[in-house]
């Protein structure tokens, strides 16, 4: 083996993605139902590292890939998740100060059992920070303790058990997921007739429904055509009209106006046609649908969006990005004009938008490399971090003048799970080059109890205050618990377990910019003592 270890290590590049395909395959077998995914890469190439390195061989990839990939990963989950980060932002102050708060008291935590284990401090701060899976904090406890041997030996005990302690405490809140109270609705389209004699607007109604629903058609008599529903217009005594949105706030529309009709106003294609078109044309993306202004544009509106794999209701504020496939409602002589307007081409789930991730990337990267002084030196959140905040701030703009600035759901998933995989290669590689030396000091079984104590409180501490006081429903907490432990691999399995829900991108970016500051600034508090 020392010879294909030897080749492997002088071909950096092939070692990759010999790494990120075996560990993929061996991440799809699954045992009663669970994989470990993306983590089975990292995984894997600690194993590799580390058994190449009984052979005296360095099988490490360099570290300049793996911060391409974790800076790719961290960007492309900001572009998709700030369109909903910064509306979650005003209502989820709790769950950011309950994750630096549990972070902090495991540190605390970490000192006392560490004393009592009769460990150094400095490997104290390093074991600590493998326990919690963050490098930047290991850097930071290094720089303060002015030690490099202590903390990375702690670190790479702990480490592995960092990432199989979240793994496990992560399935365990997808074990309750079934009862989530924060589930996206299903969307259900009913034509109604109108039996009420007030006129009530339908902008008033949509409006007493908190925008939930959407009304798109109109017929004012059998014999009438059917006409595209305008928010100014009345709903007279006998009208048919059909509404948009999740079952419950249709039934209660249902039984305000009158009852559920036999007629289907969306099967008569007579006046009105329907169809799912793209946004491929960046004419059309970062703009609001109100600002689209459709209904004079071409007499059309929009009913309802899919983006990725959730359809939600198209309100006037929602702010469409190219990829998404919206459901328009246009006489059908323009519905070939509305088509071409919009785009309609597969292009826009695959635009990769190159000035977008050029610049983002950049702008991310310096402003993760500034320094900022601090008491003893100075500060930096990291190239992680800063690519995070860059992209949740291009995700939440859409666009800046003419320059649309967030890039398609599926582009950038693609793009995220790419740099997820060269990550989590290189810092398997890494850790297994380091885990050798550890595990011949003697001290590393206690090493490894003070990680399992770590690990075990901030996922405990997680599980309880967020499902027990927040009640944050399971999904939602995987992606935390993944943003909270600043790991991707747990992120992955979370996903590959929800199919990619939506809320656990957006737990996990409300997080982990909280998350990995506090970790930076404890580590080095960690390091200093």
């Amino acid at each position: 083996m020392s010879e294909v270890f030897l080749f492997l290590a002088q071909q950096p590049v092939l070692l990759l993605f010999v790494v990120i395909g075996v560990g993929s395959a061996v991440g799809h077998v699954k045992v009663r139902g669970v994989g470990l995914s993306a983590a089975a890469v990292l995984f894997l190439a600690i194993g590799l590292s580390a058994w190449a390195a009984s052979y005296g061989i360095d099988l490490e990839i360099t570290e300049v890939l793996g911060t391409l990939g974790l800076t790719l990963f961290t960007f492309c989950v900001g572009l998709v998740s700030g369109a909903t980060f910064f509306s979650s932002l005003r209502r989820s102050l709790a769950p950011i100060l309950a994750v630096a708060g549990v972070l902090v008291a495991s540190a605390v935590v970490a000192v006392v059992t560490g004393g009592l284990l009769g460990l150094e401090r400095a490997v104290v701060a390093g074991a600590w920070a493998g326990a919690v899976t963050n490098t930047p904090a290991l850097a930071a406890a290094r720089e303060a303790a002015g030690d490099a041997t202590g903390p990375t030996i702690g670190y790479a005990v702990t480490y592995l058990f960092g990432v199989v302690g979240m793994l496990v405490a992560v399935s365990a809140a997808l074990r309750q997921r079934g009862h989530d109270t924060d589930v996206p609705p299903t969307l259900v389209s009913r034509t109604v007739r109108v039996e009420v004699t007030g006129q009530p607007r339908i902008q008033d109604l949509e409006e007493q429904h908190g925008d939930r629903i959407k009304f798109s058609r109109v017929r004012r008599g059998e014999q009438s055509p059917i006409r595209t529903a305008e928010a100014a217009d009345l709903l007279l005594l006998d009208d048919l009209v059909t509404v948009v949105g999740p079952s419950d706030e249709v039934d209660a529309v249902t039984r305000e106006l009158g009852h559920a009709s036999s007629h289907r106003l969306e099967a008569d294609r007579l006046y009105l046609d329907m169809r799912r078109v793209t946004v491929s044309a960046e004419r059309a993306a970062g703009h609001t649908i109100a600002e689209l202004d459709l209904l004079h544009r071409f007499g059309a509106t929009i009913s309802r969006v899919r983006r990725g794999d959730v359809d939600v209701v198209a309100t006037d504020d929602f702010q469409l990005q190219l990829g998404d496939r919206v459901r328009v409602i246009a006489p059908r002589e323009r519905m070939a004009e509305v088509s071409t307007w919009f785009g309609d081409s597969s292009r826009g789930l695959s635009d990769i938008t190159p000035v977008v991730l050029g610049v983002g990337m950049a702008a991310g990267i310096v402003i993760g490399t500034t320094a900022f002084p601090v008491p003893g030196g100075v500060f930096t959140i990291g190239s992680a971090a800063g690519t995070l905040l860059v992209g949740l701030v291009l995700g939440r703009l859409g666009r800046i003048g003419p320059v649309v600035t967030a890039m398609p759901y599926t582009a950038a998933q693609a793009i995220a799970e790419l740099g997820l995989l060269i990550f989590l290669a290189q810092a398997g590689t890494r850790a297994g080059a380091q885990i050798g030396a550890a595990f011949t000091s003697g001290d590393w079984l206690r090493i490894l109890l003070l990680g399992v104590v770590v690990t075990g409180f901030v996922a405990t501490g997680l599980y309880v205050v967020m499902r027990r006081v927040l009640r944050v429903g399971g999904t939602r907490l995987s992606g935390i618990m993944g943003g909270a432990q600043t790991q991707p691999a747990v992120l992955a399995f979370s996903n590959a377990r929800t199919g990619y829900d939506a809320r656990v991108a957006l737990g996990y970016a409300l997080v982990y910019p909280a998350a990995m500051i506090t970790k930076i600034v404890v580590g080095r508090i960690l390091g200093g003592l």
